[in-house]
Order: structure tokens, then sequence, then C-alpha cells
């Protein structure tokens, strides 16, 4: 079947070109009657709109670029959703692409959406301050850039993410009112949430007259996903084999969280008998664990639909933006079995 365009469509209905496309985008300039009349027309033929060709006249593509680490991770595939309830109720489409949290795949990430013809940009940044002169280009370049969840980056910009202070000091504090008090902090190096996380947890330490530990800290490096397990065994391990004392675990990371509570049952430690565990984890199936996990839930569809927001303002702004908004949301515990 022969695809329809505009100029055919008019030239069927005895119409100006103008007033088709005007038709098909449900203007208020043109009556009701014809809308219908146009409109049925070209679905009864099948009409797909041109987008190349639209393109071309406005100069937008309607389509909002996104940067993600892992798109199976938990947390990321509900921010995900988030993003794409907001985009499709304002009529953008999304390109999603991974950096598998390393560096190099960030930057041809970024350059391959900007060669697409992206309006904006939104993402999760590898590191805390990876390929901030190549975004910075993008804003330059009048792609705007919203960074989420990983928001300790030096580009200016609205950032969306969570109390991440907040959040870990109410998950240390669960664990002290329960009354553990050597607590590892378990979380990934260097990217972006680290440190905000693990003030909130040394602050708890000092309001509840508690020294921070160093041999009870770990980094694992997210850049070698594989060996983040192991890390952790090999941690606790050592603790145990030097008598150093341990009676929970605060996870920075959903992988961190459900991964430690695997690595106590290998090592067949007690939870939460020896050690408590709670951690930040959006999984579905925490009462589904053994034991049931207790967690840190951040509002990640919310996440997801205020960063496709505020990155609209951005790409909607009629002059330069030179204010912009750090946003951090609020998470909640929920105390489960393994506290």
């Amino acid at each position: 079947m022969e695809r329809k365009t505009l100029k055919d469509i008019a030239k069927d209905l005895n119409l100006s070109i103008s007033t088709v496309s005007k038709s098909l985008s449900d203007s208020y300039e043109i009556s009701d009657a014809t809308k219908k009349l146009v409109q049925d027309y070209a679905k009864k033929h099948n009409y797909v709109p041109n987008k190349v060709a639209r393109n071309l006249k406005t100069g937008k593509t309607n389509t909002i670029g996104v940067i993600v680490f892992n798109i199976s991770n938990t947390f990321i595939s509900q921010v995900l959703n988030g993003i794409h309830i907001a985009s499709h109720e304002q009529k953008y489409d999304i390109i999603i692409m991974q950096s598998r949290d390393d560096i190099e795949q960030e930057r041809n990430a970024i350059e391959v959406l900007r060669m697409r013809g992206i309006d904006g940009l939104l993402i999760s940044p590898v590191a805390h301050n990876s390929n901030v002169e190549l975004l910075r280009d993008l804003q330059q370049a009048g792609i705007p850039v919203v960074l989420f969840d990983r928001v300790q980056h030096p580009l200016q910009t609205h950032k969306v993410g969570t109390d991440n202070q907040a959040a870990a000091y109410e998950a240390t504090k669960h664990l002290l009112d329960r009354g553990r008090k050597h607590i590892l902090h378990i979380t990934a190096k260097n990217i972006g949430i680290t440190e905000e996380r693990l003030n909130g947890f040394k602050k708890c330490l000092m309001d509840h007259n508690l020294l921070f530990d160093p041999k009870l800290y770990l980094e694992c490096d997210y850049g070698k996903h594989n060996e983040i397990e192991n890390s952790i065994k090999n941690h606790i391990q050592s603790m145990r084999d030097k008598h150093i004392p341990i009676d929970a675990i605060l996870g920075a990371t959903d992988d961190i969280t459900t991964l430690s509570l695997g690595v106590l049952a290998t090592l067949g430690i007690a939870c939460p008998e020896e050690i408590a565990v709670i951690g930040f984890s959006n999984i579905h199936i925490p009462n589904s664990l053994n034991p049931a996990l207790s967690t840190v839930v951040q509002p990640t569809v919310e996440m997801g639909k205020i960063g496709v927001e505020k990155l609209l303002q951005l790409i909607h702004a009629k002059y330069p933006v030179e204010e912009f908004e750090n946003i951090k949301l609020k998470s909640h515990i929920i105390a489960r079995k393994s506290t």
C-alpha cells in the first residue's frame, strides 16, 4: 500500500496542507468537524507522520536520551518506569543507553546520543566527576542535561536524588536502637552517593558517642561488578579471623545489600542473631529472602518523573537558566527480620 503524505491527504480532501497538519495536531484553530474528517481519513489510510521532516522543520526531535549504569538493576528499572510515564505524557520518546559503570562506555553513550539529535539528556553518572567536560559541551550546544540518583557531580544543572545523608543516618540509628554498635558500612567507590551516605553513617555514630572505625568500612569497585561479592566475603572473613567485632551491616546500594545477606549465609553466619543487615534496596522480593530483608526504600518512580519534568523545563526555557535545583527526595525504612 502506498504511504499517504500530508500533501496526498490535502489533495484528497480538498484542503490546504496547513489545515491538514493542524487537524492532525489537534489545533484549536481548526473546527472539530474538520479535525474529525482529517483524522478519520488519516486513520483509515494508515497515515504515519514523517518525523524526520518535522524534525528538520522545528530543529527538535522530541527525544530524550537516558544513560544509566545498568538496566537490569531493580532501582534503575523503577526510575526508568517513572521516566517512561512522564515522557509518554509529554509525548517525548526516550533512548536508553547503559554505561556499565565504565567511564569510557559512558563517554561513548553521550556521543552517540548527541549524534542521534536528542533534545536533552538524563544521566546517572558513573563517578563523581565522570565526563564533566563532555556534558558541559552538550549544555553549550543547547542540549540540556539533568542528573538523577548519583548527583554528587560538579556539573551545574538540576539534580534529582535521594536525601542520602538523612537516609543513611536513619538506617544507622535503626541498627543502634537494636543494640548493634559494631556496624560495617559497605559502599561503592566514587559513584556519587558514597560521600553523603558515609557522612550520614558517621554523623549518627557521633551523635550516639561512637567513633568511626575505618576497619568497619568497605568500598567495593563497581567497575568490577563481578568481584563485589568476593570483596564482601573476604572482608567479613578477615574481620572474623582477626576477632574484630561486627554485629551489623549497612549496605549502600541494592547489590551490596542483597549480596551481603547471601554472603552471611555462605559463611554460616546467622542473621540477625550474629549480624543484622539493612541497606538501600528497592527489590520487589525482600519478604522472600531468608531472613526477610530490612530495607531503605527510595522513591524511584517519583525520581524519574521529576527528572523528566526538570529536563523539559530546560528544553522549553526561552532564556538561559542560571539557577538550578538540588532536589532531595525522602526515603523510608521498612524493618523486617534481618534486623
